[in-house]
């Protein structure tokens, strides 16, 4: 399997940082849905993901610890959608 190397995931963070600022600088996620928003949070999700497997070096390691960590990450990503979620005034998929 490809992996990438420190330096490329480094700098793909970067970009995804850069890309997550302009989306929430820009007034995207106000006024354009819940698309730029699960945008922003599923690069979270993929940012978190590189730090746990390479950052941390725990792509080696025993599968308990990086399911931890990374079940804790999807946990806390999916608590703050859900708020997210149930504060917006018209929430899509509610049931009246």
């Amino acid at each position: 399997m490809f992996r990438f190397s420190v330096n490329c995931i480094w700098l793909l963070l970067l970009l995804a940082t850069g890309i997550t600022y302009w989306l929430g600088e820009s007034g995207q996620v106000g006024h354009g849905g819940i698309g730029p928003v699960l945008a922003i949070f599923g690069m979270a999700l993929v940012k978190g993901w590189w730090i746990i497997e390479d950052f941390m070096e725990l792509r080696h390691a025993p599968a308990l610890w990086r399911r931890l960590l990374i079940g804790w990450l999807v946990f806390v990503i999916g608590m703050i959608l859900l708020a997210y979620w149930l504060a917006l005034p018209d929430r899509p998929l509610s049931v009246s």
